[in-house]
């Protein structure tokens, strides 16, 4: 799989009432180049994964309004693109929005956990967009089965590419997602409402770093 091609094939992608970030522009928040900008990095990540291989393949349901629509990065918010060119070694990525920078809790607990385990691992969305309700593009929805199967082909040709030794689905929604897919995966709780210290001490377990967590990202929220 070249990154190029894939990332190409990503941005052709169209849903109702889905903003895919490789392709479409935020008339309020989004820079004039977003659209490259998000698929440059995401580009760079997937090249920087594919030289040096990933241990894991962190997997959760959709973009989110507050994170990957703006950044086009699963679980990854603009506080922490500094961190993701860290977790594989890539270049500096870049933001494609203007304004204060946007945190999403999600992100910020996802992103301690992958500070303190220290493996490459790749992040990733069943469905790799951001779905939202109708005429409300900055809420979030779960999308469709409809559209998880449309997406099947992007997903499998990333795990057959990257080979990670384990696939860890981030939720519930995510693990139904999956096994609809016929993919296993280790789940863990997802870490919103309520299941920050389940999802931790899940990973802890799973990757036996119990005790290490990275101090928490201060939180700039709108």
């Amino acid at each position: 799989m070249k990154p190029a091609a894939f990332v190409q094939e990503l941005a052709s992608y169209r849903f109702k009432d889905a903003f895919n970030p490789y392709a479409d522009a935020c008339p309020d928040f989004d820079t004039d180049e977003a659209p490259a900008i998000r698929c440059r990095n995401l580009e760079a990540v997937l090249d920087a994964a594919m030289v040096r291989g990933i241990h894991s393949f962190w997997i959760a349901r959709d973009l989110g309004y507050r994170g990957g629509r703006r950044t086009g990065l699963a679980l990854t918010d603009e506080l922490h693109l500094a961190w993701h060119a860290d977790l594989l070694g890539t270049a500096p990525l870049c933001r494609a929005t203007k304004g204060p920078p946007v945190a999403e809790r999600t992100a910020s607990v996802v992103w301690r956990m992958l500070k303190s385990i220290e493996q490459p691992i790749f992040l990733w969305n069943v469905f790799p967009f951001h779905p939202h309700a109708a005429g409300q593009p900055m809420t979030n929805r779960c999308h469709t089965k409809s559209e998880r199967l449309a997406c099947k082909p992007l997903l499998e040709a990333l795990i057959a590419a990257l080979k990670p030794k384990h696939l860890v689905a981030i939720g519930r929604d995510a693990q139904s997602a999956l096994a609809d897919l016929d993919l296993d995966a280790t789940a863990v709780r997802h870490p919103s409402y309520g299941g920050q210290n389940e999802f931790v001490g899940a990973l802890e377990a799973l990757y036996s770093v119990q005790g290490r967590s990275a101090p928490q990202t201060q939180l700039h929220l709108l």
